[in-house]
């Protein structure tokens, strides 16, 4: 049997798949997240509460919103600050008695996808989250890609083209990482309420206090002139940093998650722009909707045992 956890800032998920990875029983609990004793009990009793269940040892992958230093294992995460600095993989191999493997939850999606989702038929696929922020993982032959330092896919801190900033006069915008001009800044959802917010503010000359995603897309559907404009700028961004992925990688195919892989319009635009932001006789790759959606993280952390398979 083959556990997999995808672990976030409130709720901490685990399932339960078959050696034909169907699914067979899944279970949510509340993360704590100032407690590091706390947190690792959590998620062993969870274990043992499924081992019990299921009358086996399952193997343990874990999702987690957050990167390792590959030099000494410790992990970061700002969403789960008790973990911070601390040897989670190493921890809870000793603490459940059985390997442990931890991996961003963007990579594991990636997996999920590749692999039994729906670029499964495909070679090289990326998987691109564009949700509060940009995250991701790359795939070859079914094999996730690292990196020697763990960043590999990290696309969302790529600096986002200087044409495009340009060819729409948009500034430069500090990123949360501390550098400037991240892509992640314009082409994730909270990208999309930067730019709608400062073309408000440009043509009101008033600044807009809040607006979600989720409204800035409903005012599109209804064709309100600056929503739709921004819209168009927007797509644009995000199929020239895909662009850049694109350069980089060379896949056949790139799986879209996150709250905006929910916006049909992006499958349809997406491919067009991205070739326009490529060189002659490099060609688009598939742009694909995620068969799992919310529920791939937990797979791909499943996954992350499929060479014992």
């Amino acid at each position: 049997m083959y556990y997999g956890f995808d672990i976030g800032g409130t709720k901490i998920q685990l399932a339960a798949f078959d050696q034909q990875f169907k699914l067979v029983k899944q279970q949510r609990q509340a993360t704590p997240t100032q407690d590091y004793p706390e947190f690792l009990n959590k998620i062993q009793s969870m274990v043992q509460q499924f081992d019990s269940a299921l009358q086996t040892t399952g193997s343990v992958g874990i999702g987690f919103p957050g990167i390792r230093d590959y030099h000494d294992g410790a992990f970061i995460s700002v969403n789960i600050p008790c973990v911070i600095g601390k040897q989670l993989e190493e921890d809870l191999t000793h603490l459940l008695q059985r390997p442990v493997r931890v991996e961003n939850d963007c990579k594991c999606f990636a997996l999920s996808e590749a692999v039994l989702g729906s670029a499964k038929d495909y070679q090289n696929v990326f998987g691109a989250i564009i949700g509060t922020g940009a995250g991701g993982g790359q795939v070859t032959a079914g094999k996730l890609c690292t990196g020697v330092h763990g960043f590999a896919g990290e696309w969302g801190h790529i600096g986002i083209n200087a044409y495009v900033l340009d060819k729409y006069k948009i500034p430069v915008w500090p990123c949360a990482c501390g550098l400037k001009g991240c892509a992640e800044q314009y082409i994730s959802g909270s990208g999309l309420q930067n730019l709608y917010r400062y073309k408000h503010q440009q043509a009101h000359g008033s600044a807009l206090d809040t607006i979600t995603a989720e409204q800035i897309m409903l005012l599109v559907e209804r064709q309100e002139p600056l929503a739709t404009a921004v819209f168009e700028i927007y797509v644009d961004m995000l199929a020239s940093s895909l662009a850049t992925i694109q350069l980089s990688y060379d896949t056949d195919a790139i799986v879209l998650g996150g709250g905006m892989s929910n916006v049909s319009a992006l499958y349809e635009k997406l491919p067009g722009l991205i070739n326009r932001h490529l060189f002659d006789r490099a060609e688009s790759p598939v742009i694909l909707p995620p068969q799992f959606g919310d529920a791939s993280g937990v797979r791909g952390a499943a996954l992350l045992h499929r060479d014992e398979m």
